[in-house]
């Protein structure tokens, strides 16, 4: 087994604390935007204003990182999300002298800055990756970027829940200021330069070239409805938007459990993710990726049911634990497909699919618990989340086929 690059360390340790701080931040933004309004519909409005910029100038933001030093974009995110960290510290600092809709603005507007360094954030990781690793190492290079991701995930929600309740807002928020902080002197410190690819398409129009990756992601045979799988069943099966309500009226656990039932997921899919850092799902990828999100919905269906804090934790946690699966042989098949010279405005693609699962999602769950009440829309996105299983397995024959060692085979020759 071959030693990992220091560079790829520096780049994963600034990936893990600019996640952190995102994570965290977003437990921030969640409760407070629960405690001034006292509306789900707000909840989930908050995951509409950061989808508004992450994926309308997703695919923009491919085209920009195929013709630019990816990793000089990826720190210009992070400073753009430092500004997001300060904006809502102000709106700490400064609430007792703002009235409540000024306050829910400021809080909305860190959202959609996030959602702004978000649109560039994938492209541009996933453009630098696979320039700074071998392509045989991808799978594990994968599997570990992650668990250190998912780390992230555990610590964020979970200090971001507990210094929110113990030590009060400003201090949450500055936190998250340092975790960018931090974030930033990482990439600073890598040696690396990454040149922009050499370009295919000199002649092609910019249309064209903003188009080319949805091209190739809707005409390959496994792209296309393995994103779908993804997308669907976390739109529909995404509780993450209600879990305020769930800390607040339901468990009453308040705002340190809520850290917990944030950190209940990536505490699952990190333990899983550091089993498949070392045991990588390659043969059979296919069954298990169908087997992951079936247990996803069922976990989902679990939590709705569950009035007992500990069992909803669990649920949560194992939910994490499937998604983990389904996330890593998604992502590998994902970059093993991928032509270098492309690998910007396909990560855009993908990153449409994950921002329309995930913030859409948070609308769809607002919106849902608004009409039918918090509990019965859980049981909706559940549901949703095993007929998508069943429609894509019945629609993709050649996704239940997967297999990952084969389809590295097969897409070599996109990248000699």
């Amino acid at each position: 087994m071959k030693p990992i690059p220091l560079d790829f360390k520096k780049l994963l340790t600034a990936r893990f604390f600019y996640t952190f701080a995102v994570q965290m931040q977003a437990v921030i933004l969640g409760w407070r935007i629960y405690e001034l309004l006292k509306d789900p519909l707000a909840l989930g409005l908050i995951g509409l204003v950061e989808a508004v910029p992450a994926i309308g100038l997703a695919l923009y933001a491919g085209y920009i990182v195929d013709r630019s030093r990816p990793l000089i974009v990826y720190r210009r995110i992070i400073y753009l999300s430092l500004l997001s960290g300060v904006l809502v510290l102000a709106e700490h600092l400064f609430a007792s002298n703002l009235p409540i809709i000024l306050q829910a603005t400021m809080l909305y507007s860190a959202s959609f800055l996030t959602g702004l360094a978000r649109s560039f954030s994938q492209p541009a990781i996933f453009a630098s990756v696979p320039r700074i690793v071998e392509r045989s190492e991808l799978p594990r290079a994968t599997a570990l970027t992650s668990s250190v991701m998912q780390v992230a995930r555990i610590a964020g929600p979970a200090v971001g829940g507990i210094i929110f309740g113990f030590m009060g807002a400003i201090v949450s928020s500055s936190l998250v200021c340092l975790m960018l902080v931090i974030a930033i002197a990482a990439m600073l410190m890598m040696k690396i330069e990454i040149a922009p690819p050499e370009n295919r398409f000199e002649h092609a129009s910019i249309k064209d070239e903003l188009l080319s990756g949805v091209r190739f992601v809707f005409k390959h045979k496994l792209l296309l409805p393995a994103l779908s799988l993804d997308m669907f069943s976390v739109l529909f099966g995404g509780v993450t938007a209600l879990l305020p309500i769930f800390a607040s009226d339901i468990l009453m656990v308040g705002p340190k459990g809520l850290g917990v039932l944030r950190a209940a997921p990536a505490i699952g899919a990190t333990l899983m993710t550091i089993y498949l850092a070392r045991v990588p799902v390659q043969k059979n990828s296919g069954r298990w990726l169908f087997t992951a999100v079936t247990g996803f919905g069922v976990c989902i269906l679990v939590f709705g049911a569950s009035t007992n804090f500990y069992l909803s934790m669990i649920a949560l946690g194992l939910s994490g634990m499937f998604d983990s699966v389904s996330m890593i042989i998604r992502s590998t098949a994902v970059q093993l497909a991928s032509p270098d010279h492309m690998r910007g405005r396909i990560s855009a693609v993908n990153s449409i699919f994950i921002g329309s699962s995930n913030e859409i999602g948070e609308v769809e769950s607002g919106l849902a618990a608004k009409l039918l009440g918090t509990v019965p829309a859980v049981y909706f996105g559940g549901i949703m989340c095993l007929l998508s299983v069943a429609v894509v397995g019945y629609l993709s024959p050649a996704l239940r086929k997967l297999d990952l060692e084969e389809l590295q085979k097969e897409e070599a020759k996109l990248n000699p």
